[in-house]
């Protein structure tokens, strides 16, 4: 029975000296360096809203897609 209570005892100890519960909190990490928020703007034919870099430009406005675009050309030629 001694030796059971002397193996326990020495078990806290060991455990007290490495750390116990007190616990190092994970250290915050830095948010990840990604893109730069984008300006979002809206399809000049349909209205739908895209990031600028995805954007296509063209006469009157910025559109969503090659056919908009053309759609867009189409019924409002250039004068």
């Amino acid at each position: 029975m001694k030796l059971v209570i002397l193996l326990v005892a020495l078990g806290v100890l060991v455990w007290l000296l490495r750390g116990g519960s007190r616990r190092v909190p994970p250290r915050p990490t830095a948010p990840p360096a990604g893109d730069a928020p984008q300006v979002m703007l809206s399809c000049a034919q349909c209205g739908l809203h895209l990031p600028g870099n995805e954007a296509l430009p063209g006469q009157g406005g910025v559109f969503c897609s090659e056919a908009h675009r053309a759609a867009f050309e189409k019924a409002h030629p250039r004068s």
